[in-house]
């Protein structure tokens, strides 16, 4: 028995054989990065809007999140407990980046300034997309509670960013009624944007310009103050249109 064993450890030419095969060696382990807590939350985040902004919140579960971000389930519910407390943060996460977007511009004439405004607020839906729909996506049911107030203070901030460009601190409520209506429109502009892409931004963003002028027109006539405001902002662009005229005969 003792030289059976022996001959079964060689080979046929007398060599000892290397045992039973246990398949090839693991290679070595490719090292994961390593995430910050805050890192890690933001990478949820980020996937949590890409599901959101595509289908409604209660189809979207807290599997869908870790599957998409490429991590556990236990880890989702150790960062926000829930999906509720998910879907805020990624509705906060998207308002705040709209917010640093829309800090108001310094310089320019009024409208100028408003089309800056309008441009950097399309920069945010064109490179944020997730997080654009995901903020403005669901009907009356999903705007109550905190996820209502993150909404209302985006467009808070809207409003006095448009107003910081018109130069106005206070409006009337014909104004402010007539400016809610334009936000209303680009936010919808925003989405049939998105959506269809079969407009250049270029000539959406005049587009709504143009829609703004005609807003201030129109309720103008119901308001002396806002009259008086079109009356100005249609001044100073016909003296800023004339001016390269000036100059070409000047010279």
């Amino acid at each position: 028995m003792g030289d059976r064993a022996v001959a079964a450890g060689k080979s046929k030419n007398g060599q000892r054989s290397a045992g039973p095969s246990r398949g090839p060696r693991p290679g070595p382990r490719t090292a994961r990065r390593r995430l910050s807590v805050d890192e890690r939350r933001d990478e949820l985040i980020e996937a949590a809007l890409q599901l959101f902004s595509a289908r409604p919140p209660e189809d979207v579960s807290i599997d869908d999140v870790a599957a998409a971000a490429g991590a556990s389930r236990a880890l989702v519910y150790h960062y926000f407990g829930g999906k509720y407390e998910l879907y805020l943060a990624a509705l906060g996460s998207a308002a705040k980046r709209l917010a640093v977007l829309l800090e108001p511009p310094t310089e320019g004439r009024p409208l100028e300034r408003l089309q800056i405004s309008l441009e950097r607020y399309f920069d945010f839906v064109e490179s944020h997309a997730a997080g654009f729909t995901a903020l403005l996506r669901g009907g009356p049911a999903d705007r109550s509670g905190e996820v209502g107030e993150i909404v209302d203070g985006m467009r808070r901030l809207l409003l006095e960013r448009i107003l910081h460009a018109i130069d106005v601190e206070s409006p009337q409520p014909i104004l402010r009624i007539t400016l809610r209506s334009w936000m209303a429109s680009v936010e919808t502009a925003g989405l049939d944007w998105l959506e269809n892409r079969d407009l250049a931004r270029p000539e959406l963003e005049s587009l709504l310009v143009d829609q703004f002028v005609v807003l201030l027109h129109v309720a103008g006539k119901h308001e002396p103050s806002i009259g008086a405001l079109f009356d100005s902002l249609a001044q100073q662009e016909m003296v800023t249109k004339k001016e390269p005229s000036k100059a070409n005969t000047a010279s």
